[in-house]
């Protein structure tokens, strides 16, 4: 399970690219209209927005980890989270494509949380300017429910966890790997997308992901018999 957190942790970091795109700009967004514009002064909000975000992350995972290993425990069929960590292993090999830049197609899954997002956005624009460090934390818990490629793809293996705080921890891992990129902004936060964006180190790491996906899912294989 370790590994596991290491691997939702890569995701978070790897992803940067595809987290500013998401993200990026409201986190600029939440700076606009509050007291003062130093670095200093800015940072309380971005910290909480992150927390926030963070928190939705982690309690979205404890769901889908609980409910899922719940459900297999009282079905009584113990082949049924090898299944869904043979689904866990295949969604890794697909994100690693997707770090890798040779198939997008992982980025299609988020119009599954579309429906969501259209009913609980209102309220996450109402808050806007934000007056306060404070109005930061519940603003970015709305926002953690953005749909997102990454987060679902991670989610598959906070379902396969085993319970609801090591879902919780998986997905806490994915939200501290896009940290960094997310509590940078400007110039600072070009550079670090830059260094993520190397050819070499997305395809190494890329590959890395892909090693893990195909051993996760060949162990699955192997305890069916």
């Amino acid at each position: 399970m370790t590994t596991d957190f290491f691997a939702a942790f890569a995701i978070g970091l790897l992803g940067a690219g595809h987290c500013l795109g998401m993200c990026g700009g409201i986190a600029a967004a939440i700076t606009l209209g509050m007291p003062g514009q130093q670095q200093g002064q800015r940072f309380p909000f971005l910290l909480l927005y992150n927390a926030g975000r963070l928190a939705s992350y982690a309690t979205a995972g404890a769901l889908i980890g609980g409910a899922v290993a719940g459900m297999a425990s009282f079905s009584g069929i113990s082949s049924a989270l090898l299944y869904l960590r043979l689904c866990a292993a295949l969604m890794m090999i697909l994100l690693a494509l997707y770090i890798g830049q040779w198939w997008q197609g992982i980025t299609k899954i988020e119009f599954l949380g579309q429906s969501l997002w259209r009913r609980i956005s209102p309220f996450a624009k109402s808050m806007l300017p934000l007056k306060s460090p404070f109005a930061a934390f519940p603003f970015g818990l709305i926002w953690g429910w953005l749909p997102c490629g990454l987060v679902y793809s991670t989610l598959s293996w906070a379902a396969v966890a085993g319970n609801a705080v090591s879902g919780a921890m998986v997905m806490l891992a994915f939200g501290l790997g896009t940290l960094p990129a997310m509590l940078l902004v400007g110039a600072m936060a070009e550079r670090l997308n830059h260094w993520l964006s190397n050819h070499i180190f997305k395809k190494t790491s890329a590959f890395i992901l892909l090693s893990y996906g195909i051993h996760t899912g060949y162990v699955a294989i192997t305890q069916f018999s």
